[in-house]
Order: structure tokens, then sequence, then C-alpha cells
């Protein structure tokens, strides 16, 4: 199945004390942090894409823009969607948006990139 602009994905998270920037250690406020939200957001990306590459494919993050805007506290409900802008040969951009209910809590853009397995950890020495 070809990668084609408008696959979606979408991830939901409930906010624990193990997702808060004073867990993580990105900032010393107990809210969402900021590395969580990216992580979330990369992965409904990666989830776009599941079951439309070959054999032996996946993609890898190559470039992250987020702005995230607002604060999310523990129990919180939070999804990320992606959806697939652009398709130029083996990269990919993806615009993301995370939300809180009605709220808006982050939006960006990330870039990835579809590469073999195999040859991208051999090249690693893995």
């Amino acid at each position: 199945m070809p990668l084609e602009p408008g696959l979606s994905a979408h991830v939901d998270l409930v906010v624990s004390g193990d997702d808060l920037a004073t867990a993580i250690g990105s900032g010393e406020v107990e809210v969402l942090a900021t590395p969580r939200v990216v992580a979330l957001c990369e992965e409904a990306t990666v989830l776009a894409t599941d079951g439309r590459l070959e054999p032996g494919e996946v993609t890898v993050g190559t470039r992250i823009e987020i702005d995230h805007t607002r604060a999310s506290i523990v129990g919180a409900s939070v999804t990320a969607h992606a959806e697939l802008r652009s398709v130029d040969g083996r990269r990919l951009v993806f615009s993301v948006t995370a939300t809180e209910g009605d709220n808006t809590i982050a939006t960006g853009l990330i870039s990835r990139a579809v590469v073999d397995r195999r040859k991208f950890t051999d090249r690693l020495g893995g």
C-alpha cells in the first residue's frame, strides 16, 4: 500500500506521574513533560504508516518542531493526532496536534525517513 498524504493515526494517554516534567528531568513543575508530548506525537506518526511500508522498512525521526502551549496535570486525558502531509521520496512530513478535551496543548511538524531496518542497524554496528 503506498504512502499518501492524508494517512493519519492518534494515540491516547492518561497523564501519570511518570509523564511529568519532574519525573523526566525536563522541568520543575508537575505537569506533562514536553519530551513526553513529543514522544506521544511521534508514536502517532509511526502508527499512521503501520501496514503501509515494504517488508523490512521502518521510519526514523529526522526533524521535530513542536509548540507545547498548554499544561496538563496528572489524570488528564491527552490525544496526539498525526496526519501525513507530504511524501518526497523517502521523506515524510506529518502535522501533529495534541489535545486535552477541546483544548489544543501542542502543534507542530514531524519529519521521518523511510529506511531499511537491517541496513540502518548494520551501519550502527547493531
